[in-house]
């Protein structure tokens, strides 16, 4: 398989690389993803700047710079205009610099009564539109270029929530934003303060209310949670009410994210897709409601087209890694083994995002595609013999020399296995600062064990208890290789007795339930249309 390199190009910029010409009438190279056409430019506030092309080799960083640069005049003039319709007569205050992840900004005057808030991509104090920026910000990927500034306006909207601030529970729509925005980073919200959002108490022409209303719903953390259940329930039935009453004509971008958000719940979509169509769909009239410039809006897409390029260079690269792995194991030469690494890959890359976690995505489109060689070998490639034969060298590990290969089959499954255990056991060592490549052969013993049981059933004709055959399917599902060693890499150090915690070997236990319970249903489902049984 040979990696594609696709591009997606900001209108008008000149970041699509030289390449050939695809035989094609859109004259796009090769490869290219192609955008809508932009609007033409609108005026816009005047910042002491020119408008500004995104350069070639211009890096996020430096595009962050420019455009927190921007943003903070702007603030500024905004919070000063303000206090001269109030009258307020009182010194103008002189900005005072300071760094926040290595970015200049310029802190904003504080608002009254308040705790000074950082720098952040809005020109405007209101929470609404604070929140509101930090949706734009996550759909299009760039949030975490302004980690601290977001952090800020989160705590402060979340102070604000615990003093029922008039300013989000009376409006639908922030109330809404707010608490989705809130839970969905961690804060403690309940679902009780959105008692007083009705369908009486909205209008049912506030398209962009009903839409926060609906996604509201899907933040559910307990099915005891009916206010939400309810909300999901009206809100969802108006806005299939709205898109029929518009399918004669042309969908607006909001109306297209109704369609989306309906036809596919959030727990349902990979995030980097999710950016990829939120780029491509980028409205600048509809993002006018954050008080932007149309120059401001152009650099925060240009930064999303700039972060998700730069992700997508890396993640070619790292398959292209994975499709050498494949051929210099000779995983590629086993007629009965399913090729599944783009799978897996796809799997990690869509749900492990930043560059950083290269080896934790690696790791686990590996021992996906190890898994999935193991199980087809035990299912159909594998003789009872050549079974045996692999279950003794995986129980050896580091003696299995002492033990001859039965085949040329087993050698390279064992050998795959081995080698990318012991390979990926060592960085995941170095990062934690202590041995845990035993804890890597140990899950592997531990499935190839559990997968040679099914084996002796099947030989046998033992039909096993219902509990039997749970407890031993949850580890022949095959997550542990896969979910438990990428942990190593994504964050904090992990202890050994956090690893042998009862409580965090149960959360992996109820996972693997669930994910064997629904591949059964799916296998069942299939043979009983296949077979009639």
């Amino acid at each position: 398989m040979t990696a594609t390199r696709g591009v997606i190009n900001l209108p008008g910029s000149p970041l699509s690389p030289p390449s050939g010409r695809c035989p094609s009438s859109s004259g796009l190279p090769c490869g290219v993803l192609p955008m809508r056409p932009s609007r033409s430019p609108r005026p816009t506030v005047a910042t002491g700047a020119k408008n500004r092309q995104l350069e070639v080799g211009e890096n996020a960083a430096s595009l962050q710079n420019r455009l927190l640069g921007l943003i903070n005049g702007m603030d500024q003039k905004k919070v000063r205009e303000t206090r001269r319709k109030q009258q307020l007569q009182e010194p103008e205050p002189a900005p005072s610099s300071h760094n926040t992840a290595g970015v200049a900004t310029v802190a904003p005057l504080p608002l009254p009564a308040s705790p000074q808030i950082q720098c952040f991509p809005t020109s405007s104090t209101n929470i609404h539109h604070q929140l509101s920026m930090l949706d734009v910000l996550e759909k299009i990927g760039i949030s975490r270029h302004f980690a601290g500034e977001i952090k800020s306006v989160l705590d402060f909207t979340y102070s604000r929530w615990l003093q029922r601030d008039e300013e989000i529970m009376l409006d639908t729509g922030t109330c809404a934003m707010a608490f989705r925005i809130l839970r969905m980073n961690g804060y403690d919200v309940s679902s009780d303060s959105l008692s007083h959002l009705t369908e009486a108490s909205v209008h049912l022409n506030d398209t962009r209310s009903l839409l926060e209303l609906y996604k509201v719903s899907q933040v559910s953390t307990s099915k005891h949670e009916l206010i939400l259940d309810s909300i999901g329930s009206w809100s969802g039935r108006l806005l299939k009410e709205q898109l029929r009453s518009s399918k004669a004509q042309k969908l607006t971008p909001l109306l297209r994210e109704v369609e989306h958000a309906l036809d596919s719940p959030f727990y349902t979509t990979l995030d980097r897709l999710e950016h990829k169509m939120n780029i491509e769909q980028f409205d600048f009239m509809e993002h006018q409601m954050l008080y932007l410039p149309w120059q401001r809006n152009q650099d925060l897409l240009a930064l999303g087209v700039m972060d998700f390029n730069t992700s997508q260079i890396v993640c070619q690269q790292e398959l292209q890694h994975l499709e050498s792995w494949v051929k210099d194991s000779r995983l590629d030469q086993l007629p009965f083994a399913r090729q599944k690494l783009a799978y897996f890959y796809l799997s990690a890359a869509g749900t492990m995002l930043p560059g950083e976690l290269s080896d934790a995505r690696i790791l686990w489109a590996k021992n996906g595609a190890l898994t999935t060689v193991v199980d087809d070998f035990f299912d159909v490639g594998g003789s009872k013999k050549e079974l045996e034969n692999l279950t003794t060298l995986v129980e050896m590990w580091d003696k299995h020399e002492e033990i001859q290969y039965y085949s040329e089959h087993v050698e390279i499954v064992f050998s795959a296995i081995y080698n990318s255990v012991n390979q990926l056991g060592a960085k995941a060592s170095a990062v934690q600062g202590r041995n845990v490549t035993k804890h890597f052969v140990d899950i592997w013993q531990d499935l190839i064990r559990n997968m040679m049981t099914e084996v002796e059933w099947r030989e046998t004709g033992y039909i096993p208890t219902p509990e039997e055959y749970m407890e031993n399917a949850v580890v022949t599902f095959a997550l542990g290789p896969i979910v438990l060693p990428a942990l190593y890499f994504i964050g904090p150090k992990i202890t050994e007795y956090t690893v042998r915690d009862t409580e965090y070997n149960e959360l992996f236990r109820l996972m693997s339930t669930c994910g064997r319970l629904l591949n059964d249903v799916q296998t069942y489902e299939v043979s009983r249309q296949s077979f009639g049984f």
